[in-house]
């Protein structure tokens, strides 16, 4: 399976094209641009959560490329509210856009003809979801899990210690050969955290 990589936006957030499967994972800004000009075409965005720098195209791809949009229950008012985050005191706006499919933990669902294992883990933002490839050992893991760090638990609706929860019982689990595609920086394996990660020694 062919993984392409952008990354775009403020934030630096990456996302990530399956080619075979026509399907992106998370939309950070000049995402459908991207796509576009590497010939790709994306039928299914799946969303890992809701903060505006994972979904800022959403619209956009959805007008482009076609594209359905799946998503937690959870990440809907982000998604379709325009000022959501500004309620919150950022100064956010997003072209808001209804998504096709809401989706939730679960150990097994198809996707264009591949199998991921949801997880659903929260603690950074309300709705995160993490796919899991268990055929090739892969984690689509949003921005839960970092190289070095977690995901920020200070934002609306964070929960520092649900967060870690989920990583403990959810994601180290996994084994530590999976590699985690992660939100922002690099890519990192479950094992290497385990042992370097300032919040994961011990697990």
């Amino acid at each position: 399976m062919r993984i392409h990589t952008h990354t775009g936006g403020i934030f630096d957030t990456n996302c990530f094209f399956l080619e075979e499967h026509g399907i992106l994972v998370d939309a950070p800004e000049g995402a459908s641009g991207w796509l576009t000009a590497k010939g790709f075409k994306a039928t299914l965005l799946l969303l890992t959560h809701g903060h505006i720098d994972h979904m800022q195209d959403a619209a956009r791809l959805k007008r482009e490329h076609g594209c359905q949009i799946a998503c937690h229950a959870d990440t809907v008012p982000m998604l379709t509210d325009r000022n959501f985050f500004k309620r919150f005191g950022f100064e956010l706006e997003v072209e808001p856009v209804q998504p096709d499919v809401l989706i939730g933990e679960t150990p097994s669902q198809n996707f264009n003809g591949l199998d991921f294992q949801i997880l659903f883990v929260p603690g950074h933002c309300p709705g995160s979801l993490c796919f899991f490839d268990r055929q090739r050992r892969v984690l689509f893991g949003g921005d839960v899990l970092f190289s070095g760090s977690i995901g920020r638990t200070d934002l609306p609706g964070g929960d520092y210690d649900l967060l870690i929860s989920g990583i403990r019982n959810k994601i180290v689990p996994l084994g530590d050969d999976v590699t985690i595609l992660s939100g922002h920086g690099p890519s990192t394996k479950i094992g290497i955290e385990r042992q370097t990660n300032q919040f994961l020694v011990g697990m």
